[in-house]
């Protein structure tokens, strides 16, 4: 077992907290993990990447080679398209319909979804209406994740269970809206 993500997006919309959660999940499975960030444009929205790779052999690297990614994660349309070349010619697109638009000369929305729905594998999902419709418009990531979560090779409750451990600390109540999200994105996609 081996999965490769890309995780995309602008500071602020919880890409860390994907990677955390997938981290707490692969662990649990007793899953090799290896990451690389960057996010020190985080403060400005400025771009995030994560590296994420987990498999059931140890991983020799963090960075995902060109061409090899199995998924890209993006919570921001853009930045899922700026990833393309690290996509596998099998690797899904998963992104977020709504955009960021944090430049001003931001591309149209409707070319940039137009791009991801060519791809051979994608779900494009309206991650921020969802989570606003779940009542915690802050949980889109979770959204994401859950979209994402039939094409990553860990069992969806290992995933349930690092969402509980990654928000734990914020009480019962956030945990239990961060599932619903995670469920809302994961219902989509096995819809799809």
């Amino acid at each position: 077992m081996k999965t490769d993500i890309i995780l995309a997006g602008v500071g602020g919309q919880g890409i860390l907290s994907i990677a955390a959660v997938l981290g707490a999940a692969a662990l649990e499975n007793d899953y090799f993990l290896k990451q690389a960030e960057t996010h020190g444009m985080s403060q400005r929205g400025g771009a995030v990447v994560s590296h994420l790779r987990i498999a059931d052999h140890p991983i020799a690297s963090d960075l995902i080679p060109q061409g090899k990614a199995d998924i890209i994660l993006s919570v921001e349309p853009m930045e899922s398209l700026r990833y393309l070349p690290f996509l596998h010619e099998k690797g899904y697109v998963v992104s977020n319909t709504t955009p960021f638009v944090n430049i001003p000369n931001y591309p149209d929305i409707d070319k940039l979804l137009e791009e991801i729905s060519q791809q051979a594998y994608s779900v494009s999902i309206d991650a921020d209406k969802t989570a606003r419709e779940i009542g915690n418009g802050k949980a889109s990531n979770m959204v994401m994740l859950g979209a994402a979560s039939p094409f990553i090779d860990i069992p969806s409750d290992k995933i349930e269970s690092g969402i509980r451990q990654i928000f734990q600390r914020k009480g019962e109540a956030v945990v239990e809206l961060n599932l619903q999200a995670y469920h809302a994105g994961r219902n989509f996609s096995l819809a799809q």
